[in-house]
C-alpha cells in the first residue's frame, strides 16, 4: 500500500483482512491512504469500526462474505464506469445547455 502511495497508484481494499492492513498506513500517515477506496462493507462485526477509524467509506453493501476480492471485483466496474461518464461527459457550453458562454 505504501509503493502504491507512492507511485500514485489507485488501491481498492477489499474486506476486512486489508482495511486492517491499511489502518497500520493510516496510523503512519493520516494522509497514507488517500489512493484507497473501499471496495465493499464486509459483515465482519469488526469491519465498519476498522472503516470509521480510518475515515473511509465502502462503494458497495451487498452483505459479501465470499473473500477473494469478490468486492472489489464487483466495485471496480463500478468505477470505470464513474470514470468512462466522467470523461465523455460534455461541458454545460459543449451541450449547449442553459446558454453557457464556451
Amino acid at each position: 500500500m505504501i509503493a502504491a502511495r507512492v507511485s500514485r497508484t489507485p488501491v481498492v481494499l477489499d474486506g476486512f483482512a486489508s482495511t486492517v492492513a491499511a489502518a497500520v498506513v493510516h496510523q503512519l500517515d493520516a494522509r497514507g491512504l488517500d489512493h484507497c477506496m473501499v471496495g465493499h462493507l464486509s459483515p465482519e462485526p469488526g469491519h465498519a469500526k476498522v472503516l470509521e477509524c480510518i475515515g473511509k467509506q465502502p462503494l458497495l453493501d451487498l452483505g459479501m462474505r465470499l473473500g477473494e476480492c469478490s468486492g472489489a471485483a464487483v466495485a471496480v466496474p463500478l468505477l470505470k464506469s464513474a470514470v468512462a461518464c466522467h470523461k465523455g461527459m460534455a461541458t454545460f457550453a459543449e451541450a449547449g445547455v442553459g446558454g453557457a458562454v464556451g
